[in-house]
């Protein structure tokens, strides 16, 4: 039977086992192991703390003085740290369960992560509210008794010294950098350990994470820009978009067959999760789009037509796919120009599906509030001199982490640069088409 030293590895020049170091000044893999460990259990007592100093030292203060403070801005401000609080404090009860005190290299924290990884994911709506918190913030930090009652409360609760938008984002730069910190403890945890295969899988469940708040922040932040695009379409009929749809998947111009007659007409299709909106160009205005209708892609599917003859609209075809109700009363059939256009179509209506399924296994939902809010900002932000039917090109978003970047805090090691923490967090992902498709919208081409 192997013995908890086996596992663990031998150390590396067969020397010291328990962690010792081999020479002076050269800790063997354990050490290094036992380290790592000793930060993790390190940082995360001292982020309790910090999430109990934020809930009780300024949240608690702040709802005595309702003079001050409506429940909407306590919201705004603080989003769900609470419940993060409460998150926090049962896995760091599972970390020192696993936590091994005499020897912490042979600690197995690896299945913790794992355990709790779709927890994490209540970081999502904190990240993605932290934007607006910070707005919400600077305009109280501009009058005094607002700046004075927080001084007060940060030093009653005997917390360091730096300000409240400082301690708010700690929650950001705790997701982001746990993925470096499994990294660290991968990298000094030999295969044979009992531990690795589960710190292996907690690393990427933690990228996975840090993925997955990034990907939904990008898609509340393009609700807004398709608001606006909805509100430049003349003549726009039925629901608004954003009731069921808040990613732009593809657009572009396909050739519409109507029956019975076969005659073709060219529209500019725009394909989002859940419909496909199709739109009529302007003969004098190319930049001007007139609403003609909307198919509801949860009730379609996607059919190849080969070159030829159409038996059911009685024409000859080319570049051609047909989007059927699943009985068959409802066919329609559109053809692309050039058969890489009709490939990419048929890839774009593949990935529609994909998203859909995705959002249905992750959850993803906006709410009534934010898609009534993004209603509104389209509805105010038309710039004077511009025709309606023109989609202002909207600089393309950094993504959130990087804005990391610009901000320095004591939670993150100085020996750390902050990038390494960023492409940990934020590991590589399909490129989204949005922009591109966007930029395509204005101004039309002739």
């Amino acid at each position: 039977m192997l013995n908890n030293s086996h596992l663990d590895g031998a150390s590396e020049g067969g020397g010291a086992s328990m962690g010792g170091p081999l020479g002076p000044g050269l800790p063997c893999k354990e050490q290094m192991r036992a380290n790592v460990i000793n930060e993790i259990m390190s940082t995360e007592r001292d982020y309790i703390k910090h999430l109990k100093d934020i809930c009780e030292g300024y949240i608690k203060q702040c709802r005595k003085r309702t003079d001050m403070f409506t429940e909407e801005q306590l919201r705004t401000i603080f989003g769900n740290i609470d419940e993060l609080y409460r998150f926090q404090k049962k896995f760091l009860k599972a970390l020192e369960k696993k936590f091994n005190k005499d020897h912490p290299h042979l600690s197995e924290i690896g299945s913790c992560f794992l355990e709790h990884q779709t927890n994490f994911q209540i970081y999502s709506e904190y990240c993605n509210n932290h934007p607006n918190a910070c707005v919400q913030l600077s305009k109280l930090m501009k009058i005094k008794k607002y700046v004075f009652f927080f001084e007060a409360c940060r030093l009653l609760q005997k917390m360091i010294d730096i300000s409240l938008d400082g301690f708010l984002l700690t929650p950001v730069q705790k997701i982001c950098k746990y993925p470096l910190q499994l990294a660290e403890l991968l990298k000094y945890t030999n295969p044979q350990h009992r531990d690795y295969k589960d710190v292996e899988a907690a690393l990427n469940a933690m990228k996975n994470v840090a993925r997955l708040i990034n990907e939904r922040k990008r898609r509340l932040e393009n609700i807004d820009k398709i608001a606006q695009w909805q509100s430049s379409i003349e003549d726009w009929e039925g629901e608004d978009i954003l009731s069921r749809s808040s990613d732009l998947i593809f657009s572009g111009d396909l050739t519409k067959i109507s029956q019975p007659q076969g005659k073709g007409q060219q529209r500019m299709f725009f394909l989002f999760d859940h419909q496909l909106v199709f739109c009529k160009k302007d003969l004098l205005r190319r930049d001007i789009l007139y609403y003609k209708g909307r198919l509801d892609m949860d009730q379609m599917q996607v059919v190849d037509v080969e070159d030829g003859k159409d038996k059911d609209f009685n024409v000859s075809v080319k570049n051609a796919l047909k989007l059927c109700s699943p009985g068959g009363e409802e066919v329609h059939l559109l053809c692309a120009k050039k058969p890489e256009q009709k490939q990419r179509w048929l890839r774009a209506f593949a990935d529609e599906r994909e998203q859909v399924q995705h959002d249905l296994e992750t959850g993803f939902t906006i709410t009534e509030v934010q898609k009534k809010q993004a209603m509104l900002n389209a509805s105010k932000s038309h710039p004077t001199g511009k025709p309606k039917g023109e989609f202002q090109l909207f600089s393309v978003t950094r993504p959130y982490y990087d804005f990391l970047l610009r901000q320095k805090h004591p939670t993150l090691p100085t020996s750390l640069p902050q990038q390494q923490v960023i492409m940990l967090a934020e590991p590589k992902r399909k490129t989204s088409n949005f922009w591109h498709n966007i930029g395509r919208l204005t101004p039309f081409k002739k």
